[in-house]
C-alpha cells in the first residue's frame, strides 16, 4: 500500500512538473487557440472547413506575448496582400503558366514592400491558392476572414492566458555551457600533470572549438527568454533580468574564446616538448589544481547570474568569491614554479607566459566588481535606448514612479 501511495505521489510530482514547463505550457496554449479559431470560424466563414484560421491562430500563438503581437500583425498583412494580388490576377489574365509566374514574383516582391519579413513566402502562398480556386471573389475574401479570426483568436489567447517564461530554460543552457567548459578544463588540467601526446591535446583543442556551436545554442535560448520578458504582465523587472543574463552569457562566451587560446597554447607546448612532459612535476600538478579551481569558479558565476532569488544569490556570490579567491592564489603559485622552471630551462618560455595571461584572462572576466561595473552599463544603455525609442512611455513611467514615492501631507495622515 506505501508503494501504491508513493507511485501515486511521484506521478502526481511529475504532472506538477509538466504544467510548469514551458514546452507543455506552449503544446497546449496552440492547441486550445487552434481549436476555438476553427469553431469561430465555423460561424462566420462561408467554407465548409476553414482550416485558414486555426492554421493562422497556431501559427500565430508563438512563444512570447511580444513575438505573437509582431507576428499577427506581419501574417495578417501578407495574407491579405497575397489575396488582393490573386483578385488582381484574376480579374486581369486568369490562371496560365506564365501568369503564375509573374504572380510568385510579384508576391515575393511585394512582401518585401510591406515589410511582412519572415512571411514574404506566405504573400506567394495566399496568392497561389487563392487563384487556384473557381470562385475567386467569395473564397478570397473567405481566406482573409478566416486569418483574420486566427490572428484575433491567437492574440487574444494571449492576452488572457500569459505564455511562458523562458528565463529558466535560458539559465539551464547557460549553467550546461558552464558544466561542459568546467569538464573540459578537468581533462586539460589532468593532462597537463603528465606526458601529454599532442594527438591528446589536440583533441582538447577542437573541443574547446566545439563550444563555439554551444554559444550558438545557448545565444538562441536566451533571445527567445528575452522575448517572453517582453510585455508580460507575469514579469517585474523584465529589463534586470534580460541584461543579467546577457552579460552573463558575454562573459562566459570571452571564456570560451580564452579556453581555446589556452588549449591551442597547450597544444604548441606538447608538440615542441614531445616525448617530454608539459611542466616538471610540480609545475604540472599545480596547473591541474588551477584549471580544476576555475572550471568550479565559472560554474559558480553561471549559477550567481541564472539566480534570481536574493538569498541564493548570496550564497553563489559567497561561494565564487571564495573560488575566485582560491583560484588567484594557486595562480600566483603557478607563476613563480614556472618563473623557477624557465630560469632553469628557457625553451618554450612564452608559451609558458601564454598559459599564465590565458587563465589570469578568465578571472579577470570573472571578477564581480568587473561584472558589476559591466553589468551597471548595460543598464544604462538599454535605459538610455529605450527612453530614446519610447519618450512619451518614459515620461509615463517617470511621472507614476513620482506618484508612488510621493510623501503623503500633514492632512492626508491625518484623514
Amino acid at each position: 500500500m506505501r508503494d501504491v501511495r508513493e507511485a501515486w505521489a511521484a506521478a502526481a510530482a511529475r504532472v506538477v512538473k509538466w504544467r510548469q514547463e514551458p514546452v507543455f505550457v506552449q503544446t497546449v496554449r496552440s492547441a486550445a487557440a487552434a481549436t476555438v479559431a476553427y469553431v469561430v470560424a465555423l460561424q462566420f466563414s462561408p467554407e465548409v472547413a476553414p482550416l485558414t484560421a486555426p492554421l493562422t491562430a497556431l501559427l500565430v500563438v508563438q512563444v512570447t506575448l511580444y513575438s505573437t503581437l509582431t507576428t499577427g500583425v506581419r501574417r495578417v498583412n501578407s495574407v491579405v496582400a497575397g489575396v488582393v494580388l490573386a483578385i488582381a490576377f484574376s480579374a486581369i489574365v486568369g490562371l496560365t503558366w506564365w501568369s503564375l509566374g509573374l504572380l510568385i514574383l510579384a508576391s515575393l516582391t511585394v512582401g518585401h514592400l510591406v515589410r511582412v519579413s519572415e512571411f514574404v513566402p506566405e504573400v506567394a502562398i495566399s496568392a497561389m491558392l487563392v487563384l487556384g480556386v473557381t470562385r475567386v471573389g467569395d473564397t478570397a475574401w473567405a481566406r482573409v476572414l478566416e486569418t483574420v479570426i486566427g490572428a484575433v483568436v491567437g492574440l487574444g489567447c494571449n492576452l488572457l492566458f500569459s505564455p511562458p517564461v523562458w528565463v529558466g530554460a535560458a539559465g539551464d543552457s547557460i549553467e550546461d555551457l558552464a558544466r561542459r567548459m568546467r569538464q573540459l578544463m578537468l581533462l586539460v588540467g589532468e593532462e597537463a600533470g603528465g606526458r601529454t601526446p599532442v594527438a591528446y591535446a589536440a583533441e582538447r583543442l577542437y573541443e574547446a572549438r566545439r563550444l563555439d556551436h554551444d554559444i550558438v545554442e545557448v545565444d538562441a535560448a536566451l533571445k527567445q527568454a528575452e522575448d517572453s520578458l517582453k510585455l508580460n504582465p507575469r514579469v517585474r523587472e523584465g529589463l534586470l533580468h534580460r541584461v543579467v543574463l546577457r552579460t552573463g552569457l558575454d562573459t562566459l562566451e570571452i571564456c570560451t574564446v580564452v579556453l581555446r587560446v589556452l588549449a591551442r597554447s597547450l597544444t604548441d607546448l606538447a608538440r615542441l616538448r614531445e616525448p617530454e612532459p608539459l611542466f616538471e612535476r610540480e609545475t604540472g600538478a599545480t596547473v591541474e589544481q588551477l584549471l580544476a579551481e576555475v572550471g568550479d569558479a565559472v560554474v559558480s558565476f553561471a549559477v550567481l547570474v541564472t539566480t534570481d532569488v536574493s538569498r541564493s544569490a548570496e550564497s553563489a556570490e559567497a561561494r565564487l568569491a571564495t573560488e575566485l579567491a582560491s583560484a588567484t592564489a594557486t595562480r600566483d603559485k603557478l607563476a613563480q614554479l614556472m618563473l623557477d622552471e624557465v630560469q632553469r630551462d628557457a625553451r618554450q618560455w612564452q608559451l609558458h607566459g601564454a598559459v599564465l595571461t590565458e587563465v589570469t584572462r578568465i578571472l579577470d572576466e570573472l571578477d564581480m566588481e568587473r561584472r558589476s561595473d559591466r553589468l551597471l552599463e548595460e543598464l544604462d544603455r538599454c535605459t538610455r535606448e529605450q527612453s530614446e525609442r519610447m519618450p512619451s512611455l518614459t515620461r509615463l513611467r517617470r511621472r507614476m514612479q513620482g506618484l508612488r514615492r510621493k510623501p503623503r501631507t500633514a492632512s492626508d495622515r491625518a484623514a
